[in-house]
């Protein structure tokens, strides 16, 4: 037996392939087929545009993807979220869709954009937006390049954004958040009831999950002397507590741990001054609770 998976097409393809990757998975993808290989004999890929994998799941062409919540929402899509998996194509946090418009526009609040046209590839969850806010406006489809159309004589648009940047550089300004998005794995109802199909989903997604929280962390090796260790080990925020090992030259620890990366160029110093020796940072492929 086999589970059919789709992979994203397009801005999320190269992470997703990575933490496959680091998963234990490896995905080859040819330029010319749509079919990556996966050295998994159970797993059969299939490459699908992360605005269609909703549709196509829901439908039972594939088992299971991985696509944005924003588009299993905008597909109104009848599906298993089977996992929340935080990445996107720059960064590993959600994305937000928001409304936003040119710098100098006099359009303040939502109420402004009453009568107004908005231009948006997220078109009914753009509306729905709309309808709980009581407001009435023209939503029309944006085939791409949706930051540039405010200057084609479109009130507004509702674009995807990571860190605001490319809309404060287009001249753009954000004037609400429509909803947030985090990458996801979904399911089809038949496939995720289907005990065989279930735990192999199950097992590729513990594995993912640990593959994304590793991407946050490092393991961190060091000698410490007896008579440094408890001002060492205090340094260390561990996500459980250090693993502590004797050496044979007596008086002398071994101290392993796994912290969080943004914090390693702060605290190495620190150990370093506390009386820790030969320290050594490496990277994490899994990490796993």
């Amino acid at each position: 037996m086999k589970i059919k998976l789709g992979i994203p097409k397009g801005s999320l393809q190269e992470l997703t392939v990575k933490l496959f990757k680091k998963a234990g998975f490896m995905i080859t993808i040819s330029e010319r087929s749509y079919f990556p290989s996966v050295n998994d004999m159970e797993i059969e890929a299939v490459l699908f545009r992360a605005q269609e994998m909703s549709r196509y799941v829901e439908s039972g062409i594939i088992d299971c993807g991985i696509t944005g919540r924003d588009w299993t929402l905008e597909n109104n899509s009848k599906v298993v979220k089977v996992a929340d998996l935080i990445y996107a194509k720059q960064s590993l946090k959600p994305v937000r869709w928001v409304l936003a418009v040119p710098e100098n526009s006099s359009i303040k609040d939502i109420k402004a954009l009453r009568n107004k046209t908005i231009a948006t590839e997220l078109v009914n969850v753009t509306r729905s937006y709309l309808k709980k806010k009581g407001v009435t406006a023209d939503v029309e489809f944006s085939w791409g390049a949706t930051e540039v159309k405010t200057r084609m004589g479109v009130d507004a648009i509702v674009e995807v954004t990571e860190t605001g940047a490319s809309l404060k550089a287009n001249g753009l300004r954000i004037v609400d958040t429509i909803c947030e998005s985090t990458t996801q794995f979904i399911a089809n109802t038949k496939a995720w009831k289907n005990s065989w199909k279930r735990k192999k989903i199950e097992k590729i997604v513990l594995l993912l999950k640990g593959a994304i929280l590793a991407e946050q962390k490092v393991g961190l090796k060091m000698n410490v002397a007896k008579k440094d260790l408890e001002k060492v080990l205090g340094i260390l925020p561990a996500m459980k507590r250090p693993t502590v090992s004797s050496l044979s030259q007596s008086g002398w620890f071994d101290v392993d741990t796994i912290i969080d990366e943004e914090v390693v160029k702060e605290i190495i110093p620190r150990l370093k001054k506390a009386g820790a020796q030969g320290i050594i940072e490496y990277p994490l492929n899994k990490v796993i609770y």
